[in-house]
């Protein structure tokens, strides 16, 4: 008997670093694509997620040394669509300069009139949303953005602790579960699926003209 592959929801076809965003007046992209912002804190992961989201092993670089990006860094998807690599945020040993220019990076880069169409918002499914976290799931919330949860490193957890960690975590946030999507960037878990949402937040109208 034979198995059907699953369909791939985003096919890789060409991954392009096209520059970078170091300051709320500075250079953004064209507003010729829609673009997908990546958040989350320093160490959650998100430089992993991108390369698995992109199949791709160097494409947003994995460094041990959380604080390390300090501008928005923008690249191109099968000339699709664009995703944004926010600065990781809430690192303790980040100078309270840099950590005074990033909030109105990102925040002018969010609220301004640019093509983004959501922002997938990352969390250690490990441990509990973070002051840091809740401040920046409440912006998003504020500015009325739509934000896709993603729990990062499920693979970390036992089969038996995944689920009532995700009802856990969607507990502290006032979210249904169905709301969260879990992923592993060692496994591959949820790949196929936040690639999907991706596809997804890319082909809706602006959020712009609805708030």
């Amino acid at each position: 008997m034979s198995t059907t592959p699953p369909v791939d929801p985003l096919v890789i076809k060409s991954v392009e670093f096209i520059g970078g965003m170091a300051s709320p007046e500075g250079w953004r992209p064209p507003a010729g694509l829609p673009e997908v912002a990546v958040s989350g804190r320093s160490n959650v992961g998100k430089s992993s997620v991108l390369n698995r989201l992109v199949r791709r092993k160097k494409m947003a670089r994995v460094s041990n040394t959380p604080g390390r990006t300090r501008e928005i860094n923008f690249f191109t998807v099968n000339d699709q669509f664009v995703l944004a690599d926010l600065p990781g945020y809430g690192y303790a040993r980040v100078s309270k300069e840099a950590k005074a220019l990033w909030r109105p990076l990102i925040e002018s880069y969010i609220s301004g009139d640019g093509p983004l169409r959501g922002v997938v918002q990352l969390l250690d499914s490990r441990h509990d949303p973070t002051g840091d976290d809740r401040q920046m799931l409440d912006y998003l919330g504020s500015v009325g953005i739509p934000t896709l949860i993603v729990l990062t490193k499920i693979d970390k957890l036992t089969a038996r602790a995944r689920a009532g960690r995700i009802e856990e975590i969607a507990g502290l946030l006032e979210l249904d579960p169905e709301q969260i999507l879990a992923t592993s960037s060692e496994t591959g878990e949820g790949r196929d699926e936040l690639a999907a949402a991706v596809v997804d937040l890319i082909t809706q109208p602006s959020w712009r003209s609805q708030t």
